[in-house]
């Protein structure tokens, strides 16, 4: 009877699906055998041919997609070579989970089913599934190796007998179940930090305890706190740290003035934002003799307070920078150390770390030193007054400060020369009142008092990094974190290429890199002033590589130098502290230092880095839908900034507020993506929406928890939707004078 039963069962029609995931779990059972087809036919008991026929044809389709490979004729075999690999999952909430390769390669699907409740950034093992003909690679989370993060930020929903965090983030579909006992005080409607702390197999929800109460939400320090605590940054200081830095005392002892080059009685200025209280760089000039002058650019000696090892010094190179975020900072360094003690204030003698440098009136550097310092800045200026003393001429140390600017505009000018490319972005800023409440918009522009203080820095940099870095040929320089940025990926280049050619500009794509990067600052002077200049530097900016910190020294395309660090603000910023122990240590003579530790660092910090720039545009964002918010309804000028397969992204001209115009509020036609030409196609009226144009939308929802903000497009905006027999006579009247108007500006731009 048994056998009976097992004929019959092998000789069932099955179809293809069923027979691939039988052979599969088969093969996967005996992985270092080989098998011939009779064998697999016994072994899952095929009887019939059509079964037979169905599984060689199987076994071949494998063999193409290399999940078996052939060892001897007719004889196949588990390809274990690159079936198992390991890397970094990525979810989504819309269970579009993928897998990134650690060795490189395409992404790799992750069905929600398949994936062991794996959280996003994990690193995982994966199994690759055979893949069908014309379908894409799938896989298999079989082992979580590493947790990136199981903590999350969102509203507790709070019922009699059970409680939820909702989360509004993209990469959890599910609420996290919070037992009452976990709740830690919370209540119904508190922004709340939760570590999931278990995600049963069987289970739609993961489990989860309540680490921290931000607050209730809506409020905007809960709101920014949220911000941080999302992406996994510091809002509160330790205590321990806190009381490390008020032991530290502030006076400068003997010692230090003796070995330290004085420079108390040379003219020495401060050059900040007018909200800033972190002064870390100041400016010293006087003239040696006709046509020679001595500038000074002095930093503040945060190594000489903040010894390394020390619990202040653990705590800030975990923080690896300062977050600036729209309404508040969040320092690296506790607010002693930043504010008061470090901080180069007016009328106090501070301990400095500078660099020296002997100008001649065409800016070149003659000679130069790098010592340590007492200085005593006379003023502190604020942007604004440096820029009326540039503009009028008249005001406090005016002499100094037009000196600096000349001689800062004849290096700027060089720097150009040489390649350097000239991004000079627009910066969205906010006036708030005291209870964080966006009053306006303005814009931050970057004037010649901004400048001046950049051309010095970015010397001060320079010098520093070929002071160490530049050595004779038969030499190996020793180890030092510089600040490095990659020539433009070569496929992002011809993007670019492609995209402005519609605005009737061109770049150079081939040759020196010297030639591209002018070719680009040729672009970015064209467009300087016109209605598509933020959307082309946008598009520009994104075909650059990132900037970020190595110890292996390829040079700075973006400033075209080949050596550079960040040695000005040790406040700030951990590289900069790093550099400058290192620097004191090997001007004492000292041997180099271990390369793995500080490439490990610079790692470390340039992810920092992102990630504190990340919360920054999120708390702008923030700002921007609640600015919005009470403007529901309005109609605004703006340009389309994105387009994608779900809708138009349009950036409102006046106040640079972005929002989505969805598909389905496109009207009534069908929408087609052309991804290459960066546009919507109408199937029925053929109305183009493409990157750049100009376009009338009306604010439709604000939804803070999201950070976003949806329009719809302004009455007059579509074209008319009439009845088919109506189109062909309207067309030429209505359609052509409206679509032939768009292509005339199209000529234009």
């Amino acid at each position: 009877m048994a056998k009976k039963k097992k004929e019959k069962k092998g000789g069932k029609r099955m179809k293809k699906k069923e027979l691939v995931e039988t052979l599969i779990s088969y093969i996967r059972t005996k992985p270092f055998e080989a098998f011939s087809l009779k064998q697999l036919f016994q072994g899952l008991n095929l009887t019939t041919h059509p079964l037979k026929m169905l599984c060689a044809d199987t076994v071949q389709e494998m063999v193409e997609d290399n999940f078996l490979i052939e060892v001897e004729k007719g004889k196949y075999k588990l390809n274990d070579k690159g079936q198992i690999l390991t890397g970094t999952f990525q979810r989504k909430s819309n269970g579009k989970n993928s897998f990134i390769p650690e060795d490189g390669g395409e992404p790799i699907f992750i069905a929600e089913r398949n994936s062991a409740h794996a959280m996003n950034n994990d690193k995982v093992k994966v199994a690759l599934c055979a893949k069908c003909k014309k379908k894409s690679l799938e896989g298999q989370v079989i082992e979580i190796l590493e947790r990136a993060n199981t903590t999350f930020v969102g509203t507790l929903k709070v019922s009699k007998n059970y409680a939820f965090l909702l989360t509004e983030t993209s990469t959890l579909a599910n609420d996290i179940f919070i037992p009452k006992d976990k709740l830690k005080g919370g209540k119904d409607g508190d922004k709340a930090v939760v570590k999931i702390t278990e995600w049963p197999e069987e289970a739609k929800n993961p489990f989860g305890a309540v680490i921290d109460i931000l607050g209730k939400a809506g409020e905007n320090t809960t709101e920014m706190h949220a911000i941080l605590a999302e992406y996994g940054l510091p809002y509160t200081y330790p205590q321990n740290v806190e009381a490390a830095a008020e032991k530290i005392p502030a006076e400068i002892t003997p010692e230090d003035y003796a070995e330290r080059e004085d420079c108390r009685e040379v003219v020495t200025f401060t050059i900040d934002p007018k909200d800033a209280k972190d002064f870390d760089d100041a400016l010293s000039i006087r003239q040696l003799k006709p046509g020679l002058w001595e500038v000074g650019v002095h930093i503040a000696d945060v190594s000489h307070y903040v010894k390394e090892g020390s619990v202040i010094d653990k705590e800030a190179a975990q923080r690896a920078t300062s977050v600036y975020l729209v309404d508040r900072t969040i320092p690296m360094l506790p607010e002693r150390l930043c504010n008061f003690i470090c901080s180069l204030r007016p009328d106090e003698e501070k301990l400095a770390y500078s660099v020296i440098f002997t100008l001649n009136e065409r800016a070149e550097v003659k000679d130069y030193r790098i010592r340590h310092t007492v200085i005593k800045s006379n003023r502190r200026f604020t942007y604004e007054e440096a820029q009326q003393i540039i503009e009028t001429g008249e005001g406090e140390y005016k002499e100094e400060i037009l000196t600096l600017n000349k001689l800062a505009q004849i290096l700027r000018e060089k720097r150009m020369a040489n390649g350097s490319i000239n991004f000079d972005r627009c910066e969205v800023r906010f006036e708030i009142d005291e209870t964080g409440k966006p009053l306006s918009v303005y814009f931050k522009e970057s004037k010649e008092a901004n400048k001046l203080i950049e051309e010095f820095m970015l010397l001060a940099n320079r010098t520093v990094a070929e002071h160490i870095g530049k050595v004779p040929k038969n030499k190996k320089a020793k180890v030092l974190p510089y600040r490095i940025h990659d020539l433009p990926d070569p496929d992002k280049l011809d993007n670019l290429s492609q995209f402005i050619a519609r605005f009737g500009y061109k770049i150079r794509t081939g040759g020196s890199k010297t030639d591209v990067s002018k070719s680009i600052n040729r672009l970015l002077a064209d467009i300087s002033g016109k209605k598509e200049q933020n959307l082309i530097e946008t598009v520009s900016l994104r075909a650059m590589q990132k900037a970020r910190y190595s110890i292996h020294n390829i040079g700075h395309y973006g400033l075209a130098f080949d050596y550079y660090t960040h040695f000005t603000s040790p406040i700030r910023r951990y590289p900069d502290l790093m550099v400058h122990r290192l620097l004191t240590r090997y001007l004492a003579g000292g041997r180099t230092a271990q390369a793995d530790k500080y490439e490990a660092l610079c790692e470390h910090s340039s992810a920092m880095e992102q990630t504190a720039a990340s919360a920054e545009r999120a708390s702008i964002k923030y700002k921007q839908v609640e600015f919005m918010g009470e403007r529901i309804g309005n109609v605004y000028d703006g340009v389309i900034s994105g387009v994608t397969e779900w809708g138009l992204y349009v950036e409102i001209n006046e106040n640079k507020c972005e929002g989505m115009v969805s598909m389905r509020d496109l009207g009534n036609d069908y929408y087609e993506f052309d991804e290459k030409n960066y546009c919507l196609i109408g199937r029925r009226h053929h109305q183009k929406f493409s990157l750049g144009d100009p376009i009338q939308i009306k604010v439709a929802r604000a939804n803070l928890e999201k950070k976003q903000l949806d329009f719809v497009l302004a009455d007059n905006v579509l074209t008319p939707d009439v009845p088919e027999t109506e189109t062909k006579a309207a067309e030429p009247v209505k359609e052509t004078k409206k679509s032939g108007s768009r292509r005339k500006s199209s000529k234009k731009r």
